[in-house]
């Protein structure tokens, strides 16, 4: 069986203070309110294999971040570490997905203290299923790489729907109003 969750609310993240420093904007196709969100299995920073499968019954947060260790993606694993507590309390776990190698992940995760499994997608497949990789323009230059984006699934379930993604510095609020059990 194939485990899935539902999106409620379409959208592509830019999350927070990042959003404001790298205005990408891009065609990708995107998951919408009531898709399917695609199965995968990734390597953890621990290099053991994490599925949506293991998250069957809860909701489940995913950022796609461009690379460990820069700038803007250790803000948005911070503040998500910063509010996991309030988050599981709210029956919400975290992954976050990146190209970066298993290795890197696991010294990210040491460094800043993360408290969620980092998946490594080196070869951009689960991005692309999510529509979080491909043909982007950043400040008048186009290119191709990772689009910062949040997806919120819940509950994952065998053959769901996704419930919805989080629009720019809407969301740190939406996070936050999970948090508190809105």
């Amino acid at each position: 069986e194939t485990a899935t969750g539902n999106i409620t609310q379409p959208g592509v993240t830019q999350s927070g203070v990042h959003a404001r420093h790298t205005p990408w904007k891009d065609s990708l196709p995107r998951l919408e309110t009531g898709q399917t969100a695609p199965a995968f299995t990734l390597k953890d920073n621990s290099g053991s294999s994490v599925s949506l499968s293991d998250f069957v019954g809860r909701n489940l947060i995913i950022f796609f971040y461009p690379a460990a260790m820069t700038p803007g993606c250790t803000t948005e694993a911070c503040d998500f570490r910063d509010s996991m507590v309030r988050l599981q309390r709210a029956g919400y776990d975290v992954v976050g997905i990146s190209p970066d190698k298993p290795d890197k992940l696991a010294a990210f995760v040491e460094k800043e203290s993360l408290t969620y499994p980092l998946l490594s997608d080196p070869d951009r497949s689960v991005m692309d299923a999510y529509g979080a990789y491909g043909a982007k323009t950043r400040y008048g230059k186009e290119g191709t790489g990772v689009v910062a984006s949040t997806l919120v699934l819940g509950p994952v379930f065998v053959h769901g729907i996704a419930r919805r993604t989080l629009e720019g510095l809407a969301a740190h609020a939406e996070r936050d109003a999970i948090s508190a059990g809105g």
